[in-house]
């Protein structure tokens, strides 16, 4: 059989294989010909290293043998020791070197082994110049004109680091206009007088999508006045731990924005000023991510029920304030559109009985549901619920330490399209309940569960049902 399998035809076979370390080990072992013809394939590598100038050698010996590469994550599990910020950086544009050396069809690269400088990025670019996707790390002062080296890149990562080495001005003049195609940004780090991103910010007229996080700023006073520029056209908002700068990148989005349909906001902002974006914003919001335990309350959910007539997905993640009564109205406003909610650790499910039941009721449209790690609820609430959910094709009850076997019984009974299910970390349900859930689900894809409570004959069935 080995003869008769041509290169391209093992090489295609191996190209769907899923992306396991088993899957891995299992080729490798066959031969050392079907070793090399799945290195050759592999279009898609994740490395994680210790800091060690051994790798060097190691990194370029074994990226020799994958010339197909189009994505790449390289990532140090330690800082580097014993080594000042230059040595460091130093170490890490070698690192970048070797990595542009040898992958020249680069797309994607996620590269986390510490800061590089600037002329290890225009290095990068003269290389990998088919780069989309780029994730680094820079030092201060940032110095960003780089970005237009590279013609194709459209999605950029950077994470800004406290101590600058880098002592010399970029090649580029920032004071030029350079627009680029950049469509979605993530900046994590940036305080409060950074220099720098006020061309950023100018030159970002096709952003569809900016992340934020643990942002004390969007950069100095210059800056914040382009930031106004890039916010026009933006469809996707997620800011994770700007409490200093939620209000005013809130007011600024309300104000200019009419094109915003998600919007996620992570442990920080007021009470006031979200309130504020939600009784003026002008946009058609269609998915509301919060994760607010004490600046999230009623009013705030009466005012989307009242404005935000067409949320399709709403997820509130350890929310303490809310309560059955500005759910319910929020369940009520939105019976005709809601199709996503998740209520994450929120103690109100597990606080106020028939709650779960009303909302099922209400909310005919439901596709999914994730009501993960509440601890207390118990499986009569959620029965309740999920036999008015008839159209259910994703639940997830991670953590959800109180719910047994007559859960999945239900689910079994009452959801006939259910196709994913997350029951990880329920100490309640038992392998014959999991079993009883693969023979009766026809419609089952996915399902996240312990591999100790998979029994030989639930094994069987997946495999045949195709359920991974």
């Amino acid at each position: 059989m080995d003869t008769m399998l041509c290169d391209e035809l093992l090489q295609e076979i191996f190209k769907r294989l899923p992306s396991t370390p088993s899957a891995a080990l299992s080729v490798s072992l066959v031969s050392k010909r079907w070793l090399n013809l799945y290195r050759s394939s592999k279009t898609s590598l994740s490395l994680r290293f210790l800091p060690h100038n051994s790798m060097l050698v190691s990194l370029s010996s074994l990226l020799s043998y994958y010339p197909s590469l189009s994505s790449l994550s390289l990532v140090l599990s330690d800082s580097i020791t014993n080594a000042n910020s230059s040595t460091a950086t130093a170490f890490t544009d070698h690192l970048l070197f070797i990595v542009s050396s040898s992958c020249s069809n680069l797309h994607h690269l996620r590269f986390l082994a510490g800061p590089v400088s600037v002329s290890s990025l225009f290095s990068l670019s003269r290389s990998c110049s088919q780069l989309t996707c780029i994730t680094v790390s820079l030092s201060k002062p940032l110095y960003l004109s780089w970005i237009v080296s590279f013609p194709c890149l459209k999605d950029l990562c950077l994470y800004i680091c406290p101590n600058g080495v880098n002592k010399f001005r970029s090649l580029l003049n920032e004071e030029f206009d350079a627009e680029f195609g950049l469509e979605t940004l993530f900046l994590s780090g940036i305080q409060a007088g950074d220099e720098g991103l006020g061309w950023l910010w100018r030159n970002c007229k096709r952003l569809k999508k900016l992340q934020l996080k643990n942002c004390a700023s969007v950069g100095d006073g210059e800056s914040f006045s382009s930031f106004i520029l890039c916010v026009k056209g933006l469809q996707e908002v997620d800011l994770r731990k700007c409490r200093s700068i939620v209000d005013g990148v809130l007011l600024k989005l309300a104000e200019n924005c009419g094109s915003l349909n998600s919007l996620l906001v992570y442990d920080g902002g007021s009470k006031e000023g979200l309130l504020e974006f939600i009784n003026t914003c002008r946009c058609n919001l269609q998915k509301l991510d919060l994760r607010l335990p004490l600046d999230l309350n009623n009013t705030h959910l009466l005012a989307v029920a009242m404005n935000l007539r067409h949320l399709s997905t709403l997820k509130l993640q350890s929310c303490c304030l809310v309560t059955g009564e500005g759910l319910n109205t929020l369940g009520t406003a939105l019976y005709n559109s809601l199709e996503e909610l998740a209520l994450i650790n929120c103690d109100v499910v597990e606080r106020e009985i028939g709650l779960l039941a009303t909302l099922g009721q209400n909310l005919r449209m439901l596709r999914k549901l994730d009501l993960s790690y509440n601890e207390l609820l118990v499986d009569k609430e959620l029965t309740s619920m999920l036999i008015s959910c008839n159209n259910l094709t994703d639940l997830k009850l991670r953590g959800c330490r109180k719910i047994t076997g007559v859960t999945l019984f239900s689910m079994s009974k009452n959801i006939k399209c259910l196709q994913s299910v997350d029951i990880m970390n329920c100490p309640g349900i038992e392998a014959e309940a999991v079993e009883f859930l693969v023979l009766n689900c026809s419609q089952m894809r996915q399902m996240v569960v312990e591999e100790n409570k998979v029994s030989n004959i639930a094994r069987t069935w997946a495999l045949h049902k195709v359920i991974e």
